[in-house]
């Protein structure tokens, strides 16, 4: 897609949130210009002169209601969710699609031969399909009235996987731990939110739990049928990338490594996070 504003050998650096994106949308529009490039604060070295722009609240919200009253609420969907998605450098395809979108409106939702479109409805469909695949694949554990669960996703899916669980177990507390982005999901009833956590190791299960997890993996092994065994197929549906996280395929706890992060004080126990 083609920049509606003139090419500037200028890169912006922002803070690496939704709002700090729209700020840089904000920015290029005051300025009439396309950066050559836009990099969250902790992202490459650039070669170009850098611009820093910083987040203000009132510009973001500006941009946001925009987005669904010039263009359409579907492109306003569409840039909050392909902003979630592990699509490289990504900044700059989401700002020309916004670009144009200011233009010719809610039209540019059916440009699908345009390569930032396609792109990034790619990226999207692949954002939910993991979300989707998460909801189902998300293993929890029972500590001291809390669930915990720990996933390793590649797209930012917290922010779905919020909707899903908190509309399905609105009586539970529970934690899902986000290793690939360092982010965690609490809630307990009424009230939800995602905050920083650079790591999370949860206490060893107590005799309870482990008995659950046995019945588990029985039941798992039990209910296969040897003669049908196909491993690609089985890699088809549940991508192994998966496995490491789902009690049905940890035959054998690391209690060793789980007694060492507890003797190293790493552990936090999960109720007193949801305090």
């Amino acid at each position: 897609m083609k920049a509606r504003f003139p090419f500037s050998p200028k890169a912006y650096r922002y803070d690496g949130s939704f709002d700090g994106f729209l700020c840089c949308v904000f920015e290029s529009f005051l300025r009439k210009e396309t950066p050559a490039a836009i990099f969250p604060e902790d992202g490459p070295y650039s070669l170009y002169q850098e611009k820093w722009v910083a987040t203000e609240p009132e510009k973001a919200a500006r941009v946001y209601r925009a987005l669904p009253a010039r263009i359409s609420p579907q492109a306003a969907e569409l840039a909050r969710l392909a902003f979630l998605t592990c699509m490289p450098e990504k900044e700059l395809p989401l700002l020309r699609f916004l670009q144009e979108g200011f233009r010719t409106g809610g039209r540019i939702m059916n440009f699908l031969a345009d390569n930032d479109v396609a792109a990034l409805k790619k990226a999207v469909g692949h954002l939910q399909n993991e979300a989707h695949l998460l909801s189902g694949f998300v293993r929890f554990s029972e500590h001291g009235g809390v669930l915990t669960s720990t996933i390793t996703p590649k797209n930012y899916v917290l922010p779905l996987l919020a909707a899903h669980f908190c509309t399905r177990m609105p009586g539970e507390r529970f934690l899902i731990f986000d290793r690939t982005h360092r982010e965690a999901l609490l809630y307990k009833p009424g009230e939800a939110q995602i905050v920083p956590m650079e790591s999370f190791t949860p206490p060893p299960p107590d005799q309870t739990e482990e008995e659950y997890r046995r019945l588990w993996r029985r039941f798992y092994h039990t209910i296969a049928i040897e003669g049908r065994t196909n491993h690609k197929c089985r890699m088809t549906h549940m991508p192994k990338r998966y496995w490491g996280n789902m009690t049905e395929f940890q035959e054998d706890e690391p209690r060793r490594e789980q007694g060492l992060a507890q003797s190293a004080g790493m552990q936090r126990r999960p109720g007193e996070i949801l305090k």
